[in-house]
């Protein structure tokens, strides 16, 4: 169904925590592109300039620098907000293991901070992201919410207790939040570089480069890569869900399964290369398998996803050969 056709109130403001970031970067162009109010809040640890500058010359749209672990700063970024989409945080299962107060004190204490100020500020709903590392060691395929394992690292700590946030906040104050389990989001604007980069746009990047990537593991683990327009649409679509839906998570996929060695055929075949990989040891914290059920999100959400991985990963490789 996709989400241009999506309606809001004519004067609707959003504000996009995170909002320089991929994901956030991606949701303030296509909300921009839609005609409402954007406010994107990001201090640019991670976000970046130049995904600010794409759009800072639209008149609805309104960049403030600064951090969400400052509680004034989220005050006085809700003001007369109607959605709040906070994508702001620090991702990387490998990175928390390396730095968890650093992670205890971004996702978990900054999505609090937003969590409080859109509740003080009478924000109509809160659109959170989460993350489908929630699901820790839970070995059952597909994922199904209510299903969750031990969870694997401190990412996935910071993320299951953002969702135990949601529902206190929806059920002691009213505040309609929905938490979105996203899976393996990619497409334009992904970062490729450093050393924490996800691995389309890495693999990407070095098979564009004349390198040879290396795969963690043997490459037999499997993830449900999903685009980033279905992910722009989930967003919008749990702004305009009911409240029978708040205080929930959601999976965000595609429903699909793709291994990270057909994935990395695929790419090679797509620019016209024939590379062997290198293959590493696996990563710690790392999920073997992943595939989502997304009916939960299609029956209280509205969500239906358009872009199977085939079709996304055709347009991210153009956006790639374009823009690398």
């Amino acid at each position: 169904m996709g989400y241009k056709e999506l309606v809001f109130p004519k004067d609707s403001v959003f504000l996009v925590t995170g909002g320089a970031g991929f994901i956030g970067s991606n949701l303030c162009e296509a909300i921009t592109d839609m005609g409402y109010q954007v406010r994107c809040l990001d201090n640019l640890s991670t976000g970046k300039r130049e995904n600010v500058d794409l759009l800072i010359d639209r008149e609805n749209y309104t960049f403030i620098e600064g951090d969400i672990r400052d509680l004034d700063t989220c005050m006085e970024a809700c003001k007369g907000v109607d959605y709040v989409l906070n994508q702001a945080a620090w991702g990387s299962v490998p990175r928390s293991i390396e730095m968890p107060l650093f992670y205890e004190e971004v996702n978990i204490r900054g999505t609090l901070n937003m969590m409080e100020a859109a509740r003080q500020n009478g924000v109509k709903k809160f659109v959170y992201a989460s993350s489908s590392s929630v699901y820790g060691d839970h070995p059952v395929l597909p994922k199904v919410e209510g299903q969750e394992g031990n969870l694997l690292s401190p990412y996935a700590l910071t993320k299951r207790v953002d969702e135990e946030y949601g529902k206190l906040y929806y059920k002691l104050y009213g505040l309609h939040t929905y938490g979105l389990r996203y899976f393996n989001v990619f497409g334009r604007r992904q970062d490729p570089y450093g050393a924490y980069a996800a691995v389309i746009p890495k693999f990407l990047k070095q098979l564009m480069r004349g390198e040879v990537p290396t795969i963690n593991g043997d490459g037999k683990q499997s993830r449900d890569f999903t685009y980033i327009d279905n992910v722009i649409e989930a967003n919008l679509r749990a702004c305009l869900a009911s409240e029978e839906a708040a205080g929930n998570a959601f999976n965000i996929a595609y429903g699909g399964r793709e291994y990270l060695i057909d994935i990395y055929y695929d790419l090679c075949k797509a620019l016209e290369l024939d590379v062997e990989p290198n293959f590493g040891p696996d990563r710690p914290g790392d999920i073997k398998h992943s595939n989502a059920d997304i009916s939960k999100a299609r029956k209280m959400l509205g969500y239906d996803p358009d872009y199977d991985f085939e079709k996304g990963i055709a347009l991210a490789i153009d956006w790639y050969k374009e823009n690398l």
